[in-house]
């Protein structure tokens, strides 16, 4: 999911016994199938539970499912437990799965996340421009609690998919008006909105448990009070004055004295998420060869590891591919990997190589929100860029993280902009697929490459787990060459909670353990 830091507001309001954690604004209405980055991904998977859910380190079960059966990860028969309701008190069934899934498959309701769907078989039909039907022919409703999924081929991680935001299932209610849906949803969680209108826009968010819920999450917190800060520098003067209880992102700032500022409240470990530099191959000087050698070009002025050490003080790590060290399967060997190490020399004669081409002109600006904490890690990089290749390099800041993800969506942002993945489930084709196959939900420069996208398949289609590694390294290769988007670094969570809290563990990809935090 593409991963923010803080957004909005500086805290306020909410019940004194719910546990407050920094979140941002989110992008959109919160509709599981449209919602494809942190903000409104974290809230969403509180309000909701899928087939199977993850644990805090990543591991999948049942949950709403009281079983999913295949023999050749092709065909599933898929039932789902008696007795779960929504909210509003209708139940849970087959078809609120079957009917959420082809919403969001429908090329005429926009999702952003549709493309997971494109493994179920009548994807393609339902996908494109005009769609020839309505509904994907690889969903059969059985009866009220058991249904069926055929994909178009084998697919090595669908199982795994099926706890993550897109896979929710959606009441009867959502279909009438999804936007307003969105703006007060009805869930079958382990939380529920503290109130209808409780998602105070810029500010903050309010959840309280679902008395009804019974699942593997239930909330050991008497609720959440999600808080959109303007900068993260706010959130942690809060966090040390035990106004806010956990905080996931600690400011730059503060990382050379946070353990100390924090002792035993201090808390980091290996997560699985990344930063990025994205590109629009349709800007000026970026497309066709000339844009493949200024990437090249870019990536190698820019010093990661000076930069990873003296803002991060050791809490990132230079990427050596495009997913992160923390997942099974993980290669830090790469043919090609090369391309994301500092190298002045070669970067000026790429650089070259594509003035040949066509020569530049122009700012090269980096756009970034400015909630984020993201300021003094884009003028290092900038001034890398500018020092080695000569050019006007800049940081470009915008106020939020929802504001600069509308124009990316809406393809009116004119420059390069800052970007991640925070992982929705611990496989390496998550962190390729939704970003980089042709046409993918989060696939914001455009890339098209219908090579890298058949050797993705054939990654999904492999029966053995280490197979299916070794394909999806390969594919890394092609990406290293195109450089669609330019690796940095991964993360080591540098987070931290108040006195007020204990039990405040971070998750496999960086979030809080937010059912688990106890207050008092």
């Amino acid at each position: 999911m593409i991963a923010a830091c803080s957004s909005g507001s500086d805290g306020g309001g909410g019940s004194d016994s719910a546990v407050t954690v920094n979140g941002s604004e989110p992008q959109n209405p919160l509709i599981p199938t449209n919602t494809n980055e942190n903000g409104g991904g974290r809230i969403v998977d509180r309000l909701f539970a899928g087939l199977k859910s993850y644990d805090a380190e990543g591991k999948s079960t049942n949950e709403v499912a009281e079983s999913i059966d295949t023999t050749d990860n092709l065909n599933y028969d898929i039932k789902i437990k008696p007795d779960w309701t929504f909210t509003d008190g209708t139940p849970v069934t087959a078809k609120s799965f079957v009917d959420a899934w082809n919403y969001g498959a429908l090329s005429s309701n926009a999702q952003l996340q549709g493309s997971f769907f494109e493994p179920i078989l009548g994807y393609d039909e339902v996908s494109v421009e005009n769609p020839s039907a309505q509904t994907m022919s690889g969903l059969k409703v059985v009866s009220d609690n058991e249904f069926t999924v055929q994909l178009k081929a084998p697919t090595i991680d669908f199982e795994t998919r099926l706890a993550f935001t897109p896979f929710y299932p959606l009441p009867e209610a959502a279909f009438a008006d999804m936007k307003a849906f969105g703006e007060n949803p009805i869930g079958n969680g382990p939380y529920k909105f503290a109130s209808d209108g409780a998602w105070q826009h810029n500010v903050r968010l309010d959840l309280v448990p679902n008395t009804d819920y019974e699942g593997n999450r239930v909330p050991k917190n008497d609720g959440l009070g999600i808080v959109f800060y303007s900068s993260l520098d706010t959130a942690y003067a809060d966090l040390q004055g035990d106004n806010l209880d956990v905080l996931d992102t600690i400011p730059s700032s503060a990382l050379p004295t946070y353990e100390q500022d924090l002792g035993d409240r201090a808390i980091n470990a290996p997560t699985a998420q990344n930063q990025t530099v994205a590109i629009p191959l349709r800007l000026a000087h970026f497309g066709g060869e000339e844009g493949v050698l200024r990437r090249q070009a870019i990536s190698m002025a820019v010093n990661r590891d000076q930069i990873t050490e003296q803002i991060f003080q050791g809490t990132r790590e230079p990427l050596k591919d495009f997913t992160a060290s923390s997942l099974p399967g993980y290669d830090s060997s790469i043919p090609g990997n090369d391309v994301l190490s500092y190298n002045q020399e070669k970067a000026k004669q790429l650089w070259a190589k594509a003035d040949a081409i066509a020569p530049w002109s122009g700012q090269f600006a980096i756009a970034y929100n400015s909630d984020g904490g993201h300021q003094e890690w884009i003028d290092a990089v900038t001034n890398s860029i500018r020092n080695t290749l000569g050019i006007d390099a800049i940081g470009a800041p915008q106020p939020t993280f929802a504001q600069i993800r509308t124009q990316i969506t809406d393809r009116t942002i004119t420059t390069a902009f800052r970007t991640g993945w925070q992982g929705d489930y611990p496989s390496l084709l998550e962190f390729l697929e939704p970003i980089f196959v042709t046409g993918a939900g989060a696939n914001d420069t455009d890339y098209a490459n219908p090579e890298f996208d058949a050797a993705l398949r054939a990654a999904e289609a492999a029966t053995d787990v280490d197979e299916s590694y070794k394909l999806t390294n390969e594919a890394q290769e092609m990406l290293l060459r195109d450089l669609p988007v330019i690796p940095m670094w991964d993360y080591i969570s540098a987070a931290g909670h108040s006195t007020a809290v204990s039990d405040a563990a971070i998750t496999w990809n960086g979030l809080p353990d937010y059912e688990n935090i106890t207050k008092g």
